[in-house]
């Protein structure tokens, strides 16, 4: 009997204490997904290289293993300013906290250094179950233009175990529609502003293809004789943008690039309350400048250092 890749569900709830499993449940923790992989059985096999009176290789012994999974999410809000998207919980499990706040009422997600959070991944291929304990990850934020905006994770976790199981109750109505990236649905990158209180101010807007941000974060599986875990050791947070400048905008990007200068960065996606998300980077260094085209028109593209300014703040999510 075939099994099919579309019949894929994935739930995800957040652990307490790590790494105990959470049990998610189809009603409340189902993740609407596209672009997944997964490995099911990551281990690090012990070779046995016995030396016998004939060529030939040895079995391996299965050691300590872990199961990696990824996949994509859609970039909306949660349709109410005060309530927190249904991708809130994996960002906890990528070292970034949730805070709810009001005047105006909104959701924000900054990165952390401690207490960090991790996730049980339910992954049901077509009739098997794989478990996940312990989930920690990283994720990559891809706005382009002409596309949805994106949440890309990629989790690791220790091997709960596979079984043959389906899930019920699954619903997806949680979840939001994103909007497109499109002129009239964002702000474009803005250099040089501020945020305070749900809103950017200040700066100039460029004209831009999109930013693509990864929150680099360093996900380790660490196997003891007591215990195995994963967990998130460092965080060195890059993105790149591609910008449509004039002349003289391009003379004064180099002369920024070479004299280090940091400034800070923004987008906002999406104008509907309930729907709206904006990304701010304090403290960005623009370096490798390279000289790209679209149809023939010139662009500049930039890599970017994103840098704490006074620490766990590279990035701000704010959905509102």
């Amino acid at each position: 009997m075939p099994r099919y890749i579309r019949n894929t569900v994935i739930l995800a709830k957040v652990e307490s204490p790590v790494g105990t499993d959470a049990t998610p449940i189809g009603s409340a923790d189902a993740v609407l997904v596209s672009d997944l992989t997964i490995n099911p059985l990551n281990a690090q096999n012990v070779d046995r290289s016995l030396v016998r009176e004939f060529f030939g290789a040895s079995e391996q012994l299965v050691g300590p293993a872990t199961v990696r999974c990824s996949f994509t999410v859609e970039l909306a809000g949660s349709g109410t300013a005060a309530t927190a998207p249904q991708w809130g919980d994996l960002l906890l499990a990528c070292a970034m906290a949730e805070s709810a706040l009001t005047t105006p009422n909104r959701v924000e997600y900054l990165p952390i250094s401690t207490a960090l959070k991790s996730v049980s991944i339910y992954w049901f291929d077509d009739g098997v179950r794989h478990k996940l304990l312990g989930a920690m990850g990283n994720v990559r934020i891809e706005a382009r233009v002409g596309d949805r905006p994106k949440l890309v994770f990629d989790f690791v976790g220790v091997d709960g175990g596979v079984a043959a199981a389906t899930p019920s109750g699954v619903s997806y109505t949680a979840w939001r529609t994103p909007v497109a990236m499109t002129d009239t649905n964002v702000v474009d990158v803005t250099i040089g502003s501020t945020y305070s209180a749900g809103a950017i101010s200040g700066g100039t807007v460029y004209a831009s293809t999109g930013l693509d941000i990864d929150l680099g974060n360093s996900v380790q599986f660490v196997p003891t004789l007591n215990y195995e875990n994963v967990d998130i050791t460092d965080r060195a947070v890059t993105g790149s943008v591609q910008l449509d400048l004039t002349a003289a905008n391009e003379v004064t990007f180099m002369s920024n690039v070479k004299a280090n200068t940091l400034q800070s960065l923004a987008l906002t996606i999406g104008t509907a309350a309930g729907n709206k998300i904006i990304l701010h980077l304090p403290s960005v260094q623009m370096i490798n400048p390279t000289k790209t085209e679209i149809n023939g028109r010139r662009m500049l593209s930039y890599q970017l250092r994103v840098l704490p300014s006074a620490g766990n703040d590279e990035v701000r999510i704010v959905t509102q």
